[in-house]
């Protein structure tokens, strides 16, 4: 068989993937990093720990289920595919798979953990044939909120960051809001279900400059509503409304721009129903699905498997 090992060791989550390139299946195991009730993340010191903590166990877990040999192995190396991107937490990733790199002798390959997010959707959603193929890959999450254009420029699934939030990610903006609401960390599931409870019709104004997107105006919103007696829903229900209001926007002058390349949507935020349901009503669109949509390390597995056949 050809199976493939992914690594991904993000800021939030620690996650291990077996990929059969033959069949497509997968063995996805991943665990949330630990964050204390009240705090809104973690130091990269304290990443660093339970990553090193997590593994061990990750790694049990997909290998109870599979006995064979692995014919290459992909790792999440650093956030995005930019110079000087960087982040503690990811050489805990990188240094275990080259110390099995070494003790199994097989290759392994190194990516963007952003490169592993879109390939993850485009796996969940059986459209691979993208990976060489020019489209706008949005990525939203906790630590990022950056529409891609992605192969138009050389390189294996190169990526050119054509809009961006220029101030809070929309995972951030969620977080926050779910803290001041009394939410666990991170927010992003019960945040949507709160503001499912919401039936209220909810205006909200987004501004754009350029094709670029404001976001900390929602927090600001958000703690006026609670100061004014709105109920923990409403607040809720405005929030993914705001983020939404926004990715729409953004979406709208991409299109202008850039014609009608495919859209795909990954990244936890983008994993939210509302948000999913509209966009999907409004444009001819692509979401991962919901269980590749937050940080996993499927997609750099399948990105291991695409770089070690050619």
């Amino acid at each position: 068989m050809s199976v493939y090992l992914g690594i991904d060791t993000s800021n939030y989550t620690t996650s291990v993937c077996l990929y059969n390139a033959d069949d497509g299946s997968v063995i996805n195991q991943r665990k949330l990093l630990p964050v204390r009730e009240g705090e809104l993340g973690l130091r990269q010191s304290d990443a660093v720990f339970h990553h090193t903590q997590q593994l061990p166990d990750l790694f049990a877990q997909a290998f109870a289920e599979y006995d064979g040999e692995v014919k290459a192995i992909g790792v999440s190396s650093r956030p995005r595919t930019v110079d000087g991107s960087y982040m503690p937490c990811f050489t805990v990733g990188l240094g275990t798979a080259r110390i099995l790199s070494e003790s199994l002798r097989v290759p392994y390959y190194a990516f963007s953990h952003q490169q592993g997010h879109i390939a993850a959707a485009l796996y969940s959603i059986n459209r691979l044939d993208l990976i060489d193929q020019p489209h706008i890959a949005f990525h939203v999450s906790g630590g990022t909120t950056e529409a891609l254009g992605v192969n138009m420029d050389d390189g294996f699934l190169s990526t050119r960051l054509i809009a961006k939030t220029l101030d809070l990610n929309a995972g951030q903006l969620i977080d926050r809001v779910g803290v001041m609401l009394g939410l666990r960390f991170p927010c992003g599931k019960e945040l949507e279900e709160l503001a499912l409870c919401c039936d209220e019709p909810i205006r909200v104004k987004t501004t754009l400059k350029g094709m670029d997107c404001c976001l900390s105006g929602g927090e600001n919103m958000a703690k006026k509503l609670m100061d004014e007696g709105e109920s923990p829903s409403y607040i809720a229900r405005f929030t993914i409304e705001f983020i939404l209001r926004a990715i729409e926007k953004m979406s709208n002058e991409i299109r202008k721009e850039y014609g009608d390349l495919p859209f795909v949507y990954a990244g936890g935020v983008m994993s939210d129903s509302i948000i999913r349901d509209r966009l999907t009503a409004s444009y001819d669109c692509s979401f991962a699905l919901p269980a590749f949509s937050c940080d996993n390390a499927a997609g750099i597995a399948v990105l291991a498997s695409i770089k070690d056949q050619r």
